[in-house]
């Protein structure tokens, strides 16, 4: 078993880049698998299932990979037969900002079938600030609403400093007739909000600085498929009583931001700055 490097270490590490080096960002999501790969232009966006059809089984489930060989299965059926025959590809890959060692660790097993070189695991909420071009000198809040999952988590100089999270998602939400109060059984999308606004509170009861209070004041950056719900976004407006910036295609924007680090890491490694999440192989 080996250890990973120390942020030292990793920082001054000869990792063999290239620029014609194949690359893969890849964003898993509980719902959705999103890839892209150096040299193509598209984003593939797939189920997260292990097989296709009525027999398919959900590997990662609530931002945890609960089947790690289906998991694996499913990648190398999406993105095996795109690799190059002969050379290790750099992947970058996103991870909830709660997931931990565990998912990490679940993550790297999992991507092997790939045959990656070298394997960087980013926060989401980093890679969606990047996909937005944000600047973040400045603290920033990022608000990543999935189809199962929710994020806040807030970023100071690129770096998590503190995240909430909450197992609902639009997957949760009711698929009702709202003119008639008929929510099907399912979560209202106020549920959702509400649920932010706690986290968001507890955030700003917890922190002695004033960086959660700042970022609040600047705006909410949010991405995810709840980006794409009008209700969501309204609610999130008034329940915060802060603008609400949606980043652009927002069920894409951790994927977006990985491929950017990606790229970034493909014409310099120093460039992408995330030497200290690193954990090559």
């Amino acid at each position: 078993m080996t250890t990973a490097p120390s942020p030292v270490a990793a920082r001054h590490r000869p990792w063999p880049w290239c620029r014609q080096c194949t690359g893969i960002a890849l964003d898993l999501g509980s719902a959705r698998t999103r890839a892209w790969m150096s040299g193509r232009r598209s984003i593939l966006d797939a189920p997260t299932v292990t097989v296709p059809g009525d027999s398919a089984t959900h590997p990662i489930q609530r931002g945890t990979i609960v089947d790690t060989p289906g998991t694996a299965r499913m990648l190398n059926r999406l993105l095996g037969h795109r690799l190059p025959r002969f050379g290790r590809p750099l992947l970058i890959l996103t991870t909830p900002v709660l997931g931990g060692i565990a998912y990490r660790a679940e993550a790297r097993t999992a991507v092997e079938v790939l045959r990656p070189r070298t394997v960087l695991t980013v926060p989401a909420a980093r890679a969606v600030a990047m996909a937005a071009d944000t600047d973040l000198t400045h603290p920033l809040l990022v608000l990543d609403v999935g189809a199962h999952l929710t994020e806040v988590t807030l970023l100071t100089d690129g770096a998590v400093t503190d995240a909430r999270h909450t197992a609902l998602g639009t997957g949760d939400l009711s698929t009702g007739d709202l003119s008639t109060g008929d929510l099907g059984g399912l979560t209202p999308p106020a549920q959702i909000t509400d649920a932010v606004v706690v986290m968001v509170t507890a955030m700003l009861d917890q922190d002695h600085t004033s960086q959660t209070r700042d970022a609040l004041r600047r705006g909410v950056l949010l991405a995810g498929g709840g980006a794409l719900r009008p209700d969501i976004t309204h609610h999130l407006t008034r329940g915060l009583r802060t603008p609400v910036q949606t980043v652009p295609a927002p069920h894409t924007a951790a994927v977006r931001g990985a491929a950017r680090l990606l790229q970034a890491a493909h014409a310099h490694p120093s460039a992408t700055g995330i030497p200290d999440l690193a954990h090559p192989h």
